[in-house]
C-alpha cells in the first residue's frame, strides 16, 4: 500500500530534502511508524511523549484534518494522500516573542510589547 506524505519545508531535513515521501500503514500511527524506520527522527517530531500529536502540527487525509477522523486512528488506503503542515500563528514577532519567553532572555513585560508590536506590524 502506497501513501504519498508531503513533508513541510521545516520537517525536509529528516528526509534528506525530499518534499513528497511514500509510506505505508492502515492508520496515520502506522504510517508514521514507517516512515520513521526510514525518515529517524520525523515521527518524534509530529508526536508528544503521551502519544498523541502535537497541538502546533496539522495533518491531513486527503485533505480532512486527521483531528475529525480519529487523529492518529484515522484510516488509510491505498492511494492516500496525507499533508503535514506546521499550524502558523502571530507572524514573525509573536515567534520572535515565543522563543524569547521560552529561553527566559526577556521579562514577561517585553514579550508581550513585542507580541503587540507583531501583531500592529501584521496590520
Amino acid at each position: 500500500m502506497a501513501i504519498e506524505v508531503r513533508i513541510p519545508t521545516i520537517l525536509r531535513s529528516y528526509t534528506g530534502g525530499a518534499k513528497v515521501v511514500d509510506g505505508t500503514g492502515d492508520t496515520l500511527a502506522d504510517l508514521l511508524t514507517d516512515l520513521d524506520s526510514r525518515h529517524g527522527g520525523l515521527r518524534g517530531r509530529l508526536i508528544t511523549d503521551a502519544g498523541t500529536l502535537h497541538r502546533f502540527v496539522n495533518v491531513y487525509v486527503n485533505d480532512e484534518d486527521v483531528r475529525f477522523l480519529g487523529a492518529l486512528d484515522a484510516k488509510l488506503s491505498d492511494g492516500d494522500s496525507v499533508t503535514i503542515l506546521p499550524a502558523v500563528a502571530g507572524g514573525a514577532f509573536g515567534f520572535a516573542a515565543a522563543a524569547a519567553i521560552s529561553s527566559h532572555s526577556i521579562s514577561s513585560q517585553s514579550a508581550a510589547v513585542a507580541v503587540a508590536r507583531g501583531a500592529v506590524a501584521a496590520r
